[in-house]
């Protein structure tokens, strides 16, 4: 059985920083590729960051050179560090991870969304 647990979430004054965490257990081999999401309310979901399997990353307009996603196969780990946030930042943040699940037959990929942590940008 996999889990996928977010921390990291918060209050922040402007101009502050906040690391949030995905962490992965169970029977898995890893993380292939992922993002982060974020909702704010009376807003659709919309992707902040990704990153790819071969470890190159994307980023949405809106946050380009304030956050950097990034990833730890050893903790089966990703993380967002978002430095410089705006209150335009605040949202409830999901992680959206693939890993790669050990099976009685070798791995197979899944995808999981992590449960979402507040972040709440005000002074």
């Amino acid at each position: 059985q996999v889990q996928l647990v977010e921390s990291g979430g918060g209050l922040v004054q402007p101009g502050g920083s906040l690391r949030l965490s995905c962490a992965a257990s169970g029977s898995i081999d890893g993380i292939n590729a992922g993002g982060w999401y974020r909702q704010a309310p009376g807003k659709e979901r919309e992707l902040v960051a990704a990153l790819v399997s071969d470890g190159s990353t994307n980023y949405a307009d809106s946050v380009k050179g304030r956050f950097t996603i990034s990833r730890d196969n050893g903790k089966n780990t990703m993380y967002l560090q978002m430095n410089s946030l705006k209150p335009e930042d605040t949202a409830v943040y999901y992680c959206n991870v693939g890993l790669w699940v050990r099976t009685g037959i070798g791995l197979r990929r899944s995808v999981y969304w992590g449960q979402g942590t507040q972040v709440t940008v005000s002074s």
